[in-house]
């Protein structure tokens, strides 16, 4: 049982540090073909035929690039293409959104106080939220097809607010905001392998025909790929979300998501601004300051405690934590040494709220967190920091000794 559980920590560690990796490359790519497309000289009359070309220096040597509007005149013989950085930043984050918050669904996804669920029934309102992102998406680019971008902006950042409430109101507070992140994501994907692809195909499959390609196609792509670059950055932040209570365990959470979107859309103003040579406009500044600090103090407010009898009670696994031998010793350890810091109200001068939203104050909570305390107390020593409340290595055995009798007595060993 002890080797499984390593071997879990591990399979995520390996998972998530994946689609970190991709995720750089995919945002990597995204970010420097706008910035290049927006930077491009098209004032000048380029003998290739050319829309626009550009000169950059890098790694010691120059690049000379030029972007053929549409096409050029005939196939290049090699054409790299853009798509799998996106589509396995997908595949890699969904599979986290599986290991953590569908197979961990009593532990991550449900929050009793809030809407009670049976896993099932979370993990499919999950699975049909991020299909819903993609419809509603596309139907409002399809409606608003030759409409100002502007309204269309408007008009699915209406649909992000609308699905920020829903989230809070059905998922814990750290899987609504994360979840708000992969529908999110799961539209950029989509409009990877939904609308660019297939258009930049239908493109290729002019050329090798002989045929002029319509222009309609490269605008359609380029506009799916404008919003991608606009919702990169809140994509970023919803996902590093889960890390920080601050941002996930106020009532305030769904208001916060929403403006993060804001903030994502000054940034990237300023710099698509920049990159085409349109002047400097520094009012994004303040304005993304503006919608920090208005974050920062609605992060400030707390969900209230639930009164007494109201905690929610333990599921089948918990349960299974909370009856195996040795579990009052290691209540009265965390309770010792854990508890003056994972709080309500920790008493840890300069410490406001607990790491990482995890209370340790009663049994309950102590067995619902039996996994991490294994992990983070027992088999490694990151917990306590610095081991500042003098955990003794007998005290990490004992709760070693819990957690495999209580997973033995699981597996019926």
């Amino acid at each position: 049982m002890y080797d499984f559980a390593v071997i879990w920590e591990w399979i995520e560690f390996a998972v998530r540090w994946t689609h970190v990796i991709t995720a750089i490359a995919w945002i990597g790519s995204s970010f420097y073909f706008i910035a290049l497309d927006l930077g491009l000289h098209r004032d000048r009359n380029l003998a290739s035929g050319a829309d626009g070309e550009e000169w950059q220096v890098h790694g010691g040597g120059f690049y000379h690039i030029q972007k053929y509007l549409v096409a050029p005149a005939a196939m290049p013989d090699h054409l790299i293409w853009f798509k799998w950085e996106s589509y396995m930043t997908w595949v890699s984050g969904f599979c986290m959104l599986v290991l953590v918050y569908y197979l961990g669904a009593e532990f991550y996804l449900i929050d009793p106080t809030v809407l009670d669920l049976a896993p099932w029934q979370a993990i499919l309102i999950s699975m049909a939220s991020l299909a819903f992102g993609w419809i509603a998406y596309n139907t409002i680019c399809k409606t608003f097809v030759n409409a100002n971008q502007t309204v269309v902006m408007v008009a699915l950042f209406v649909v992000l607010v609308a699905m920020s409430y829903f989230y809070t109101s059905v998922f814990s507070g750290r899987a609504a905001l994360l979840h708000l992140g992969a529908f999110t994501a799961s539209i950029m994907t989509a409009n990877v392998f939904f609308i660019i692809m297939p258009n930049q195909r239908i493109v290729v499959a002019d050329l090798k025909a002989g045929r002029k390609p319509d222009p309609k196609y490269g605008k359609i792509a380029k506009q799916r790929s404008t919003h991608n670059n606009y919702l990169t950055l809140p994509v970023l932040f919803l996902m590093l979300s889960n890390h920080y209570p601050l941002a996930f365990a106020t009532p305030y959470n769904w208001i916060i998501a929403s403006l993060v979107f804001l903030m994502g859309v000054t940034i990237r103003h300023w710099f698509n601004t920049q990159h085409a040579r349109k002047g400097a406009p520094y009012w994004t500044w303040a304005a993304t300051a503006i919608l920090m600090i208005v974050i920062a103090w609605l992060s400030s407010s707390r969900h209230p405690m639930p009164e007494d009898g109201a905690q929610a009670a333990l599921g089948p696994e918990a349960l299974t934590y909370a009856a195996a031998p040795g579990f009052e010793k290691v209540t009265s350890i965390v309770q010792g040494r854990c508890s003056m810091c994972h709080a309500a109200e920790p008493a840890w001068e300069g410490m406001y709220w607990p790491p990482k939203g995890v209370v340790l104050e009663t049994p309950e909570q102590i067995a619902h967190e039996a996994r991490r305390i294994y992990i983070q107390a027992g088999v490694t020593h990151a917990m306590p920091p610095a081991n500042l409340s003098y955990i003794e290595p007998q005290e990490r055995q004992l709760i070693i000794d819990w957690f495999e009798k209580a997973k033995s007595s699981a597996a019926g060993i």
